[in-house]
């Protein structure tokens, strides 16, 4: 939706991070739409197979740039190293060899017709793995094209000063560049004192990709901001408010004064709470509440401690496979769970075993084509198809618990012969170990996620025989109420007040006080001020989420009791709608947490 006020529009969309920023805008990521489209006579071809072979060459050393300054020891290098390998496909350069030499294409518009053409046969493809790989090659389109940008005109230069990158979706590639230092964007340089202050993308929730990565770089975003490159140009001066979820093209003095001072407030209070770190986080009345971390490689481990994480509550270990052609090995495999047993300074660790399948594909895995793969062969029942290699991913987190305080968990449970599989190859794992002569501690700590409805109508049985239980509240919401947790349509339906969740949610708990069983939660609603105050009241003492979210979670509840928690979340629990639930939390504890909710002071 576009409003003209003079000569400002306002875009809205998804408030994907949160703070306030004021820039020039950097359109990116469809570099597609300002390709030549020129023919060439064939005393040209031989030219122009040149000038695709140059451009090959420097997208390829581009990435592999942005590969080394991440280090191997990032969820992304591999990535990155994979996407640098797909410049040089040898499909690709024949198909644009054909364009070259059979229609006369010039070399940049034979690089768009052949991804174009590469991704929709992909994007056809039965195997859900191949059809996820057709983003990946456009993005390989995208970085190839802009390695012409030095042999073309019509490239936008990159403003000097602080910059908003436009994207219709930010590739792994790109963020891994700023999140590295990068010196340039979309094939060209960033002027020295330029700085990438948010993000805006035209898709994206508040789970996807972009929002992840822009609020672990504490920047600003607003995603799926429908049509917005229908008004934005390289140049413009904007506004992003990622508190707001609305973007400013062409502010006036009124909204840049506003923005300004919003913007100074919500990193004020960024910052306090940050310094407030060694703070307990305790209630009103007394209660101390665990704060974690969910990680995904040992650099977002280290920012977790430093801003008052109490431990890993979640280490995503499936990123060590992202787009490899064979698994980590197993001392690979120990020496990233080290490097986050150390940032932690030997505060408790939880290693979830490999959630892949659904929605994460990687090339380690041939996963067969599934209609649904939400509903197939993913995690641990994809472990159960592969024992040979979950055994050597369970000899590394065994063997890591030599160095710290390590608990293993489950994910995606739906039935107890699926934990009581995974401890007897535990015990096995740990009989190899022994058989090598490595020392093996007597208790392994093996909980399960409660992510899957069956598991949690049965957490009674789970809370008996599991060491703890965690909550993913995330898969709880989407498979509770069918509806896919990153469509933007159906965002509105999956809202965490749903009073079926919330239910499903006092469930879990209450079997695991019954069973003495500690329950955690590690999903999105955790990381949510108002969420996480309903989520004390239903008895919940231990939380784990995104760096981020970690100061803010520890003030929220220094700032309330358990007692009124408590009343909130038992008529919570009588309610028949999530507006009904979400009403009166906001009503109880909004006034108290609106600096923290909004990013701007109470009396605004």
């Amino acid at each position: 939706m576009t409003t003209n006020v003079r000569d400002q529009e306002l875009l809205h969309g998804i408030p994907g991070s949160p703070g306030v920023a004021i820039g020039r805008a950097i359109v990116i990521g469809n570099p597609r739409h300002q390709v030549p489209r020129r023919y060439a006579l064939p005393e040209a071809h031989q030219a122009e197979l040149a000038r695709f072979r140059r451009a090959s060459e420097r997208a390829r050393m581009q990435l592999k740039g942005v590969a080394t300054n991440l280090g191997s020891v990032s969820a992304a290098h591999s990535v990155i190293e994979a996407y640098a390998m797909m410049v040089e496909d040898p499909m690709l350069a024949s198909e644009v060899e054909r364009l070259i030499r059979s229609e006369n294409r010039c070399a940049e518009w034979a690089v768009s017709l052949a991804v174009d053409s590469i991704a929709a046969q992909l994007a056809r493809a039965d195997d859900p793995y191949l059809r996820e790989r057709s983003r990946d090659i456009e993005f390989v389109g995208e970085h190839l094209l802009r390695g012409f940008a030095s042999q073309s005109a019509g490239y936008p230069t990159i403003p000097r000063g602080n910059l908003v990158l436009f994207a219709r979706d930010l590739s792994p590639a790109d963020t891994a560049s700023i999140v590295s230092g990068g010196a340039e964007i979309s094939g060209a340089p960033i002027i020295p004192g330029s700085t990438v202050v948010a993000f805006v993308t035209e898709g994206g929730t508040r789970t996807s990709h972009t929002s992840i990565t822009a609020r672990a770089l504490k920047l600003p975003a607003v995603v799926g901001v429908s049509d917005v490159f229908d008004s934005i140009r390289t140049g413009d001066l904007v506004v992003v408010d990622g508190l707001r979820g609305i973007v400013v093209i062409h502010p006036d003095e009124s909204s840049l004064h506003d923005a300004r001072g919003r913007g100074e407030r919500y990193s004020a209070l960024r910052d306090a709470l940050a310094l407030a770190r060694e703070r307990a986080a305790r209630t009103l009345d007394g209660t101390t509440v665990a704060v974690r971390a969910n990680v995904e490689n040992p650099e977002e481990a280290r920012r977790g401690r430093e801003v008052g994480a109490e431990g890993v509550g979640l280490y995503r270990t499936e990123y060590l496979y992202v787009d490899r052609l064979h698994p980590p090995s197993e001392d690979e495999q120990l020496a990233a769970f080290r490097d986050v047993i150390a940032s932690m300074d030997r505060l408790p660790i939880v290693l979830r075993t490999f959630d892949i399948g659904g929605d994460k594909f990687v090339s380690t895995f041939k996963l067969p084509p599934e209609l649904n793969p939400m509903l197939g062969l993913r995690a641990v029942r994809l472990a159960m198809t592969r024992p040979e290699v979950f055994l050597e991913h369970l000899r590394a987190m065994i063997r890591s618990t030599a160095f710290g305080d390590v608990r293993i968990m489950v994910p995606m449970v739906s039935t107890l012969d699926e934990l009581r599989w995974v401890r007897k190859m535990v015990e096995t794992a740990c009989d190899q170990l022994r058989e090598r002569g490595e020392q093996v501690p007597d208790q392994i700590p093996l909980g399960v996620m409660i992510e899957v409805p069956a598991a949690a109508v049965l957490a009674d049985h789970f809370a008996r025989e599991a060491a703890f239980l965690s909550i993913g509240t995330n898969d709880l919401i989407q498979y509770t109420l069918a509806v896919d947790r990153s469509s933007r349509r159906l965002a509105h339906l999956a809202s965490p007040f749903n009073p079926a969740t919330i239910r499903l949610i006092d469930r879990v708990v209450r079997a695991g006080e019954r069973y003495q069983c500690p329950v955690s939660v590690c999903g999105a609603m955790a990381g949510d001020p108002l969420a996480a105050v309903l989520l004390l009241g239903l008895g919940v003492r231990e939380f784990s989420m995104e760096v981020s979210a970690i100061p803010e979670i520890r003030e929220t509840f220094r700032r309330v009791s358990v007692e009124e928690a408590q009343r909130v979340a038992e008529r919570a629990l009588d309610l028949s709608s999530a507006e009904e639930v979400d009403n009166i939390v906001v009503e109880t504890f909004a006034p108290r947490l609106h600096d923290i909710l909004a990013g701007e002071d109470v009396e605004e």
